[in-house]
Protein backbone atom coordinates (compact mmCIF):
# COMPACT_ATOMS: atom_id res chain seq x y z
CA UNK A 1 0.00 0.00 0.00
CA UNK A 2 1.20 3.60 -0.59
CA UNK A 3 -0.35 6.98 -0.40
CA UNK A 4 -2.35 8.10 -3.46
CA UNK A 5 -0.88 10.53 -5.20
CA UNK A 6 -3.73 13.37 -5.09
CA UNK A 7 -2.60 13.63 -1.36
CA UNK A 8 0.86 15.53 -0.59
CA UNK A 9 2.35 16.27 2.80
CA UNK A 10 4.10 18.59 4.64
CA UNK A 11 6.04 18.15 7.98
CA UNK A 12 6.31 21.34 10.32
CA UNK A 13 8.33 20.53 13.46
CA UNK A 14 6.05 18.12 15.79
CA UNK A 15 3.08 18.50 12.98
CA UNK A 16 2.22 16.84 10.25
CA UNK A 17 -0.40 17.06 7.90
CA UNK A 18 -1.85 15.28 4.53
CA UNK A 19 -3.53 17.76 1.96
CA UNK A 20 -6.04 16.68 -1.02
CA UNK A 21 -5.25 17.84 -4.06
CA UNK A 22 -8.89 18.71 -6.25
CA UNK A 23 -8.53 15.50 -7.93
CA UNK A 24 -9.16 13.44 -4.42
CA UNK A 25 -12.77 12.37 -3.59
CA UNK A 26 -11.69 13.58 -0.08
CA UNK A 27 -11.87 17.22 0.51
CA UNK A 28 -9.58 18.32 2.97
CA UNK A 29 -6.72 17.96 5.28
CA UNK A 30 -5.28 15.15 8.19
CA UNK A 31 -3.35 16.43 10.79
CA UNK A 32 -1.22 14.58 13.10
CA UNK A 33 2.16 14.52 15.41
CA UNK A 34 5.81 13.41 14.31
CA UNK A 35 5.15 9.84 14.39
CA UNK A 36 2.09 10.22 11.97
CA UNK A 37 4.23 11.99 9.73
CA UNK A 38 6.59 9.50 9.62
CA UNK A 39 3.92 6.85 8.87
CA UNK A 40 3.03 9.60 5.65
CA UNK A 41 6.84 9.74 4.81
CA UNK A 42 6.90 5.71 4.70
CA UNK A 43 3.81 5.89 2.64
CA UNK A 44 5.51 7.32 -0.04
CA UNK A 45 6.67 3.94 -1.24
CA UNK A 46 4.79 0.80 -1.66
CA UNK A 47 4.79 -0.79 2.07
CA UNK A 48 2.98 -3.18 4.36
CA UNK A 49 1.93 -1.91 7.52
CA UNK A 50 4.31 -4.69 9.21
CA UNK A 51 7.37 -2.66 7.32
CA UNK A 52 6.05 0.67 9.09
CA UNK A 53 5.56 -0.58 12.58
CA UNK A 54 9.09 -2.53 12.33
CA UNK A 55 10.95 0.93 11.11
CA UNK A 56 8.93 3.22 14.01
CA UNK A 57 9.48 0.29 16.61
CA UNK A 58 13.46 0.62 15.52
CA UNK A 59 13.38 4.53 16.23
CA UNK A 60 10.81 4.86 19.34
CA UNK A 61 10.94 2.40 22.55
CA UNK A 62 7.01 1.97 23.22
CA UNK A 63 5.42 -0.34 25.50
CA UNK A 64 4.06 -3.54 23.40
CA UNK A 65 1.16 -3.13 21.21
CA UNK A 66 1.14 1.02 21.63
CA UNK A 67 3.13 1.14 17.71
CA UNK A 68 0.84 -1.11 16.44
CA UNK A 69 -1.85 0.43 17.66
CA UNK A 70 -1.41 3.68 16.44
CA UNK A 71 -0.19 2.39 12.88
CA UNK A 72 -3.57 1.04 12.74
CA UNK A 73 -5.51 3.65 13.62
CA UNK A 74 -3.33 6.27 10.98
CA UNK A 75 -3.75 3.65 8.74
CA UNK A 76 -7.80 3.25 8.87
CA UNK A 77 -8.55 6.69 8.88
CA UNK A 78 -6.44 6.90 5.13
CA UNK A 79 -7.88 4.06 4.26
CA UNK A 80 -11.61 5.50 5.44
CA UNK A 81 -10.48 9.09 3.56
CA UNK A 82 -8.87 6.96 -0.12
CA UNK A 83 -5.56 8.29 0.67
CA UNK A 84 -4.42 4.91 0.32
CA UNK A 85 -3.57 2.65 -2.93
CA UNK A 86 -3.85 -1.14 -2.49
Amino acid sequence: MKLKKEFITHNSGNEAMLVSTGKASFSGMVKGNKTTGEIFELLKKDTTEAEIVKALRAKYEAPEGVIEKDVRKVLLELKNIGALEK
